[in-house]
């Protein structure tokens, strides 16, 4: 492992515990509560919902592996002229925001307001936005080596990023309505 990986596992931990940190506070501050999140989903599409996340799960836990164990930071070159910062960039944007959907969520249950409802928008389009970024970055990889867990991280990007910008991003708010 490199010292870039290394600073990329600093960050995915961190955010990590961001991301969990904010889902634990929320589920502590307002116990019970867990359904509210759920808004009007119910039946099949909270089972389709419920897959879907433990698939974006694995899917993360896949380009995780390549980014951290598989790749050599100093030969990636995404499109030609990016390197291995974009998925820094990329990451970080995906848990920076992450973070914020569950204390923004139970602002807007306790209080409801346009403007909270606004930034519960915005912070899921900027998840989603950062997943496409990092299913986008390892597609366009010159090198695909190792081929195995290469193709393991483009699904499980493309996975990831399907999730939180089509189920998240757009869905999840049209039917928690």
């Amino acid at each position: 492992m490199t010292s870039p990986q290394v600073m990329l596992m600093i960050v995915m931990l961190m955010g990590g515990v961001g991301v969990i940190g904010s889902y634990a506070q929320g589920f502590i501050a307002h116990p019970g509560s867990v359904n509210i999140l759920w808004g009007k989903i119910s039946g099949p599409f909270r089972s389709v919902y419920t897959v879907s996340m433990l698939l974006s799960a694995l899917g993360y836990f896949a380009f995780a592996y390549f980014l951290l164990f598989r790749i050599v930071p100093s030969e990636a070159k995404v499109t030609g002229t990016l390197g291995f910062d974009v998925f820094f960039a990329a990451i970080t944007g995906m848990l920076l925001f992450s973070s914020l959907w569950m204390p923004f969520t139970y602002s807007y249950v306790e209080k409801p307001n346009p403007g909270t409802w606004v930034a519960i928008r915005i912070v899921l389009f900027l998840v989603g936005l950062s997943s496409c970024a990092l299913a986008w970055a390892i597609l366009s990889l010159h090198s695909k080596q190792p081929p195995v867990p290469y193709w393991f991280a483009v699904v499980g990007s493309v996975y990831f990023a399907f999730h939180t910008t089509v189920l998240d991003a757009f869905f999840w708010p049209v039917l928690y309505r």
